[in-house]
């Protein structure tokens, strides 16, 4: 089960680490940009990473929290499992 888990998250870890041409602009920055562009501006590249920066930062988030609550779940039934009959009749 462990190594299956870790497969599962080496694998999506590579995926995500993939190269991949993204444009992540709403209408209001690829006209910005646009913009930007034609009065002489450089290329908007760091606009795209700015966006994808901010975009990752929510999942990051979830994601950091949804291990947390896991690993704290997964401990505390290992923790239970351990416990005797006897001692948790003394807790009940």
């Amino acid at each position: 089960m462990k190594k299956s888990l870790f497969y599962i998250a080496l694998f999506g870890l590579l995926i995500c680490l993939i190269p991949a041409d993204a444009d992540a602009q709403c209408a209001m920055c690829k006209g910005a940009a646009e913009a930007n562009l034609r009065q002489g501006g450089g290329d908007p590249k760091g606009l795209n990473n700015g966006i994808l920066y901010m975009l990752s930062i929510p999942y990051l988030l979830v994601g950091s929290i949804g291990y947390w609550w896991w690993r704290n779940r997964r401990l505390e039934k290992e923790q239970v499992a351990e416990m005797s009959e006897e001692d948790f009749a003394r807790y009940e």
